[in-house]
């Protein structure tokens, strides 16, 4: 059932009804949620507006993992944010059988599928929509060679290591660029990580050390690229000074903020 909301515009605004059937805490700050219900005329890369059960009052913007899907799969990827009213909400109390009202898709958060090569720069759940184009991508006959630099503070923090090393196994013409701040992990214990580590990820030798910024900038100008990038606003502003300072052009890069 779709229910008529109100746009600034005047615009009729559909509701879709999605049902949770998977919540995977796969770090103590970190889950990865999927429903099931309505088809969502999102486009790839874009967000759209949830609202749950726990808190109905709340609304946030989450950005899909997966790309639209006519039987009705979602897929999202939420991190807990300090003072957030929703964030710790979502990723310690959903539950399946939760019924998530989603809403207003939006953005121009995109990949032209038959543009120049592509250059995905993502911090931590950053890498939602990027997944989202990435699994578009694949459907068209001949993607442009994508590099994605996913980036987190530590080995474990990069949440989807395993999910990643397969997907580039698979696409020849994706590369997976794994980027730490740390090469040690902390010396405290995550109990989510320790139960649901698996072997399969980036050998160690395959790692970055520094900042998203700092080793993209390493890289030099992105100047016949399309360049996405998707972080904290932190993450984000450095990422984006750091890509114009050395060159990209800034007509070249998209950017969401988590």
């Amino acid at each position: 059932m779709t229910e008529p909301g109100a746009l600034g515009n005047g615009v009729a605004q559909a509701e879709w009804t999605s049902t949770v059937v998977g919540h995977h805490r796969l770090r103590h700050d970190v889950a990865v949620i999927r429903l099931i219900g309505e088809f969502v005329p999102f486009v790839a890369g874009q967000s759209v507006e949830v609202r749950v059960p726990q808190q109905p009052g709340v609304r946030r913007r989450l950005s899909p993992a997966l790309p639209p899907s006519l039987d009705g799969k979602l897929e999202f990827h939420v991190r807990t944010v300090p003072g957030g009213w929703l964030s710790g909400s979502l990723v310690a109390d959903t539950q399946p059988g939760d019924e998530w009202r989603i809403a207003a898709p939006q953005g121009a958060f995109t990949v032209d599928p038959e543009g120049d090569e592509v250059v995905m720069i993502a911090g931590g759940t950053g890498l939602a929509p990027m997944r989202s184009q990435i699994l578009e991508l694949a459907r068209v006959p001949e993607p442009p060679r994508t590099y994605l630099f996913v980036g987190g503070s530590s080995p474990r923090d990069l949440y989807a290591a395993d999910m990643l090393y397969l997907l580039a196994e698979e696409l020849d013409w994706l590369t997976v660029v794994p980027v730490v701040e740390s090469l040690e992990d902390p010396n405290w214990e995550d109990e989510w990580y320790e139960q649901t580590r698996v072997d399969i990820g980036f050998p160690a030798d395959d790692l970055l050390e520094g900042t998203l910024a700092d080793v993209i900038a390493s890289h030099g100008a992105f100047d016949h690229h399309q360049v996405l990038v998707c972080g904290s606003p932190a993450m984000t502003r450095a990422t984006l000074d750091r890509l114009v300072e050395t060159g990209t052009p800034a007509e070249r890069i998209q950017y969401e903020g988590l």
